[in-house]
């Protein structure tokens, strides 16, 4: 279970550079929310409105992602 919630995390981590806008992180986010709250055997909703949450929140964060830009 623990190899599958690292598995996921390094998977998306690159996918996450390639969104340069709010809504297209905010919708990996969920999407990774949704995985990782069902993997681990807890509501994938919540767990997908707080992934798009985080995601959002990411792009006025300085974490070596590049800049968002608003469209």
């Amino acid at each position: 279970m623990r190899n599958s919630i690292l598995l996921v995390a390094l998977l998306t981590l690159p996918l996450a550079g390639c969104m340069q806008d709010p809504a297209s992180r905010g919708l990996a986010g969920a999407a990774a929310g949704a995985i990782l709250a069902d993997a681990t055997d807890n509501d994938a909703v919540t767990g997908a409105v707080i992934g798009g949450l985080a995601g959002v929140a990411t792009c006025g964060v300085n974490l070596g992602l590049p800049p968002c830009y608003n469209q």
